[in-house]
């Protein structure tokens, strides 16, 4: 979409900081009216730049203190289809995202575990049994800095 002026990447920034802002505030800040921030908001929505809004949890507050980051590399990619892995996965609670990616894993995955024994836990008994799974990199998330990535 190229229509998007400087009031759109305005409205674009304020939701991406805090996507539970209402039309009143945006307005405000963008100095529009509440319904002509909501119009804004509803047509961005419709022509699919704005595709959802998350809730963002803290997970070491719901007692999730380790983040571990998975490259998987799949063994049989013949035997085992990417839709079987892909559904396998995702049906496994501690299993945040799943990412399809080029490079030396075939997935990269973002899994929470209470510990790292209950992440061994998870690696062993779900991770490991998986269709397909191979070679399995861990990196352990030491801290994280949260970006909305470039808006206009």
């Amino acid at each position: 979409m190229n229509d998007l002026d400087d009031t759109d990447f305005a409205i674009l920034r304020l939701l991406a900081e805090d996507a539970g802002q209402g039309a009143g505030a945006i307005g405000r800040a963008c100095g529009l009216s509440q319904p002509a921030a909501w119009r804004r908001i509803k047509r961005l929505r419709e022509v699919g730049v704005i595709r959802s809004q998350r809730l963002r949890l803290d997970a070491e507050k719901l007692g999730f203190g380790v983040t571990v980051f998975l490259g998987v590399k799949l063994a049989t990619k013949g035997r085992v289809s990417l839709e079987d892995f892909e559904r396998a996965v995702s049906a496994i609670p501690e299993v945040q995202t799943v990412e399809h990616v080029l490079g030396l894993y075939d997935y990269r995955l973002r899994v929470v575990a209470r510990d790292l024994p209950d992440f061994e836990r998870v690696l062993r008994r779900r991770i490991m049994t998986l269709p397909g799974a191979g070679e399995v990199e861990a990196n352990v998330l030491l801290s994280e800095e949260r970006r909305p990535g470039p808006i206009g």
